[in-house]
């Protein structure tokens, strides 16, 4: 059963989500549920674009998103046991201290197996897609 969260004011909204994906991963749920928000949204449609996540959809009866986790099957000594493909998410730049770097400034995370979502001018991307266009912005988050 999915219970929503206590319906107060959350001051930092990516770092909510990323603090309830992590949390998630940590304890093996297929599901998570985060408040809705119109950059949690685009944050969602990254992760499942980049493959980290295996999908998500809104709540039919809370304004909620529901986030599928996509874990990945790996052969210990007694059987199998289920590993996160998120192995980590880390908020960069926060309300108090606002990170922003133009498009050759942009971090590469472990060579480029990891992401960067960035908020640019022309909407939130990963580091690959701004570097291409040129673009720099605002370093919200790194996922690897």
């Amino acid at each position: 059963m999915i219970t929503s969260a206590t319906k107060g004011f959350i001051h930092d909204s990516i770092s909510d989500m990323l603090t309830r994906i992590r949390n998630a991963c940590l304890t093996k749920k297929s599901n998570v549920m985060i408040p809705h928000t119109k950059l949690n949204l685009e944050i969602a449609q990254i992760l499942e674009k980049e493959g980290f996540i295996l999908g998500f959809q809104m709540a039919l009866d809370s304004n909620d998103i529901i986030i599928r986790l996509k874990y990945r099957s790996k052969n210990v000594y007694r059987g199998k046991t289920k590993e996160s493909c998120i192995t980590n998410l880390q908020r960069i730049s926060k309300p108090g201290l606002r990170i922003y770097a133009n498009s050759r400034e942009i971090p590469r995370i472990l060579g480029g197996t990891g992401i960067v979502i960035v908020s640019t001018p022309t909407g939130i991307m990963t580091d690959r897609e701004a570097r291409l266009r040129g673009i720099g912005g605002e370093l919200l988050c790194s996922v690897w």
